[in-house]
């Protein structure tokens, strides 16, 4: 490939492909191409230099031997279904004709752990999920992973924990009002910036080794409670009142996640892909994303 312009296809150009696009073209020598079900965002992706196109599951692609010709790397966060990934069911085998592809990967979640009671996991932990999100996931993944058994397909899956950055972080929901503080005695919840996931979606396009998984968690799995109160702490607004968890009235999306227990190790993406984590822990990760905020605001005015 020296000399020659990568090509990466996103199905799914949603907040974190969005953010590796953008870090792929400082780099240069890209070109960046994907998918959503927009049609306004998709005018305005075109008009930053990012191909993109309509795909969803009542829309596949329209003529997708032209529009994937040269793809050299395909990123995959579609939300799936209960039958599975809907890039996989649509265009699963469209990619396995794609001579020059290099790396494919899948954005998955630790959700396909389950519940572990506080316990940690790693990439060798059984696939037991206990929740329809992790569920769906666990399918994608066993979906992709045997067309890489069957045809050598190079594909990597990233069970990431809860994304978080600038315009998506604990920041916003304090400054909505809509930030509760929820005590649950030993729970901890799993999260990761998602500059440290373009990272290291980077790293390992850098250095393809499929098929292989990756698990995106900082270093400090803390309950949510404590990076509620760190937000607010920054913003030196004051903090929600703790609410014990048998007393808080939660949606079911909501319940679901304090339901799902455990802390996740990220020792492969250290030892594998000689990554560092720029944000090992929340409040690291909280600075930086209000400093980016302030930047931004300061470019505006």
């Amino acid at each position: 490939m020296v000399g020659q312009t990568k090509n990466l296809f996103c199905f799914g150009y949603g907040y974190t492909c969005d953010y590796l696009g953008h870090a792929l073209q400082q780099e240069g020598g890209w070109k960046i191409s994907g998918t959503t079900r927009d049609p306004e965002k998709k005018d305005t992706l075109r008009a930053r230099g990012i191909k993109a196109h309509i795909f969803d599951y009542e829309r596949p692609l329209g003529d997708p031997a032209a529009i994937l010709d040269g793809v050299t790397h395909i990123l995959i966060s579609t939300p799936p279904s209960d039958e599975g990934d809907p890039t996989f069911l649509m265009h699963g085998q469209d990619i396995l004709q794609i001579p020059t592809l290099e790396w494919i990967g899948y954005l998955s979640t630790t959700g396909v752990y389950g519940d572990r009671d506080g316990g940690w996991v790693d990439e060798t932990s059984e696939i037991r999920p206990n929740s329809k999100r992790g569920t769906r996931r666990a399918i994608a993944e066993e979906q992709w992973f045997s067309l890489a058994q069957m045809h050598g397909l190079p594909v990597h899956s990233f069970r990431l924990s809860g994304i978080y950055g600038p315009g998506r972080s604990a920041l916003d929901s304090v400054r909505a009002g809509v930030a509760r503080r929820i005590e649950k005695p030993g729970h901890a919840f799993n999260r990761i910036h998602v500059e440290d996931i373009v990272q290291v979606l980077m790293a390992s396009m850098a250095n393809p080794n499929p098929p292989s998984w990756y698990n995106l968690a900082d270093d400090d799995p803390v309950p949510s409670h404590m990076v509620i109160s760190y937000a607010c702490q920054l913003l030196s607004m004051p903090e929600p009142p703790l609410i014990p968890f048998d007393q808080a009235d939660m949606a079911p999306m909501a319940l679901s996640f304090y339901k799902d227990n455990k802390r996740v190790r990220n020792d492969k993406i250290k030892e594998d892909l000689g990554v560092t984590l720029k944000y090992p822990d929340y409040k690291s990760g909280l600075d930086a994303c209000l400093k980016a905020e302030e930047y931004a605001k300061a470019q505006m005015a």
